[in-house]
């Protein structure tokens, strides 16, 4: 099978033939709906998701009642991976925040896979090497950058996960993933709208200044663009 008839998720498309057809066979494609919980922090991770379109994202809560999200997943690589290399439940909740759609297969065929295949082992360390580099990434980001910059991250690389489709969001939604206040968000999202950077209305946002945006976003969004491309590369 060619790699333009199979599902459009970045590992799925570089997995040798061979590798692929260990898969393929337990694929199965689902709606990723908004707001669904895929799994939750401390839950075992039962289900593997490569998502084809959509955004889904990992989310960490404090004692406090505060959320911040430490890594996005769209189609360039795979929600629940960890479960595959390392028994134990997962560690932040994984929320679909952009509806798409997804294959998915169980943890423990994909766990078979990877113990029959060394190069699918080595694709599925590397996916999560590259959200290791956004968790890492996104904890400095938190405590260091403006809440302007980090959003104008944040933007940049959703619209990358959803080839500059307009983003179906609300503020508080926004506030809860970057772990700030709604009213900071609402603050920033105007100054943008006015700069002519976004055109935000009725929970979606468009982003119509890629180059302004880009300007005002924090070294973080091409720190993590450059190491994580050279993690996933395909020759």
């Amino acid at each position: 099978m060619s790699g333009s008839s199979r599902p459009p998720n970045h590992l799925l498309q570089t997995l040798p033939t061979a590798e692929f057809e260990l898969l393929r066979p337990h694929l199965a494609t689902v709606e990723l709906s908004k707001e669904t919980v895929l799994f939750e922090a401390g839950a075992p991770i039962g289900e593997i998701y490569l998502p084809h379109s959509g955004v889904v994202s990992l989310i960490v809560g404090f004692a406090e009642g505060e959320t911040v999200e430490v890594a996005k997943i769209g189609r360039d690589s795979i929600v629940g991976g960890t479960a595959v290399l390392h028994d134990g439940p997962s560690l932040a909740d994984a929320v679909v925040i952009i509806p798409g759609t997804a294959s998915v297969l169980a943890t423990d065929r994909l766990h078979a896979a990877t113990e029959g295949s060394r190069v699918l082992r080595q694709l599925v360390v590397r996916h999560q090497q590259a959200l290791s580099v956004q968790a890492q990434q996104a904890a400095t980001c938190h405590v260091s950058h403006t809440v302007e910059s980090r959003l104008s991250r944040w933007l940049l690389h959703a619209r990358e996960l959803c080839d500059n489709e307009p983003l179906p969001l609300t503020q508080e939604s926004l506030a809860q993933l970057l772990g700030v206040r709604r009213n900071a968000i609402s603050i920033v999202a105007h100054a943008f709208q006015e700069a002519g950077l976004i055109r935000y209305s009725r929970g979606n946002i468009e982003i119509i200044d890629l180059e302004g945006l880009q300007k005002t976003a924090c070294e973080c969004y091409a720190a993590v663009k450059t190491q994580c491309d050279r993690l996933l590369k395909t020759e």
